[in-house]
Parts: structure tokens; C-alpha cells; sequence
């Protein structure tokens, strides 16, 4: 009954202000039934980032970056489709208490989650902080304990060399003294160059990184093996 209901004001909306999904361009909807029912498919895979001291950084994602999902975060993150983050939310929200469930023992109910910061610009470009948003939107909160320590580039149309030296000691970490826990939280997972450098600045200031989490993962910039990071998949 009240899905019945919920589409009928979804109806009525859309003729008082016409949208079109942020997936697939379907009229009448942020995000249409299909689009939506491919993302609540979603579940949450465990990988991992190979560290230079060669540990290596537990990586819970969502999805490839491509089809569908690649659209809607695209729409959500540079095209002003704030409609769309309860759906990315969700799924964030899934991928997050994965990565909880896995925390070592004595980090239980201390974990601190610490979103990946937006660079000035993009701040302006947007409005709004998109992975401190979702977070909101999923029912967590950031920290806010990663700072810029200096403007970069932006990643997108680096190669793997140059996106790490983009990165290095880029990141500083902020808040109280003594060992704390932390979940780092980005949007896209590519080479991997940010969120090490997010562990880098976490394990310098003496606190324990857990783990990473992201929505997305980036395949094609993946280093091939031998390469200053590595993306493995845990397969069942």
C-alpha cells in the first residue's frame, strides 16, 4: 500500500517539477525503479591496497565504476544530484557495516570514520562536501580528521606515477592525541594514490587504519603486480 502511495506523490511531483533519472535518463523519477533495484542488488566486496612496507589495506567497495552506478555517482558528485544520494547512501551504509564487522576486536565500537577531504575547488563547484553527505545520508558521521597540508592536482587525468607524487604528503591528520581506530571513506577507489596517502598520515600520527571503503573502484588504473600499489580481490 504505501509504495502504492509513495509513487502516486512521485507521480504528482514529477509534473510539478519535471526530472529524469540520474541512471538512465528516464523521465519522471531521480532514480527509476530499475536503476534503483540494480543498485540495492549491490554487495559489498572486500579487496585490498598493497602498502610500500608491503602490509596490506583492507578495500571494501561496492560496484566497478561503470554502467549505471558509474552515472548516478557522476550525477551525484559533479552534476548537482543531490536526489540520488539516499540511493548511494544506501548502499554506502551496506559496504560501511561490512567493513565494521571486520574491524579487529578491540576497535569494536571505537572506530572513527574519515572521509577523504574535497579539494577547495571542488567545494566551490559543488556546494557540498558529496562523501561527508552520504555519510550523513547513511547515518554515520565524518570525523572531519584528514586535512590538506597543500593544493594538488586533480587525479583524473594522471597516470599512476604522477598521481602518487600528486598525492605525497598531501594529507595531514587533525583531532586528539592518543591511538584511535579509523575507517577511511572515499567515493572512487582508482590507483589507490589518495587513500594511501589518507593511511600514510593516519599511521604516522600513531592511530590503527582498519580498513577503507569506498562506493566505487576504478579497473582499468589498477598497477599491474610489482607496481607501488596493488589492488587484490579476496575471492571466496
Amino acid at each position: 500500500m504505501w509504495e502504492r502511495v509513495r509513487e502516486a506523490v512521485l507521480d504528482a511531483w514529477a509534473v510539478l517539477a519535471p526530472t529524469e533519472c540520474a541512471g538512465c535518463g528516464a523521465p519522471d523519477r531521480a532514480l527509476c525503479a530499475s536503476c534503483r533495484a540494480e543498485l540495492a542488488a549491490v554487495h559489498p566486496v572486500r579487496e585490498s591496497l598493497t602498502r610500500d612496507d608491503g602490509s596490506e589495506l583492507g578495500v571494501w567497495r561496492a560496484f566497478e565504476y561503470g554502467g549505471v552506478a558509474r552515472s548516478i555517482l557522476l550525477a551525484f558528485k559533479d552534476g548537482g544530484r543531490t536526489d540520488a544520494a539516499p540511493a548511494l547512501a544506501s548502499v554506502l551504509g551496506r559496504v560501511l557495516r561490512a567493513a565494521l564487522a571486520e574491524a579487529p576486536r578491540e576497535a569494536h565500537g571505537r572506530v572513527e570514520l574519515a572521509a577523504i577531504p574535497s579539494s577547495r575547488a571542488a567545494f566551490r563547484r559543488r556546494g557540498y562536501r558529496h562523501v561527508p553527505l552520504l555519510l550523513r545520508r547513511a547515518g554515520y558521521r565524518d570525523s572531519g580528521a584528514l586535512r590538506a597540508t597543500r593544493q594538488t592536482q586533480d587525479q583524473s587525468n594522471l597516470d599512476t606515477t604522477s598521481r602518487y607524487a600528486n598525492r605525497a604528503e598531501a594529507l595531514t591528520v587533525t583531532g586528539p592525541p592518543g591511538r584511535r581506530f579509523v575507517l577511511i571513506v572515499d567515493d572512487i577507489v582508482t590507483t589507490g594514490a589518495t587513500v594511501l596517502e589518507a593511511d600514510r598520515a593516519f599511521r604516522a600520527a600513531g592511530h590503527v587504519v582498519v580498513g577503507v571503503v569506498a562506493l566505487a573502484r576504478t579497473a582499468r588504473r589498477v598497477p599491474k603486480l610489482g607496481a607501488h600499489a596493488e589492488i587484490r580481490r579476496n575471492c571466496p
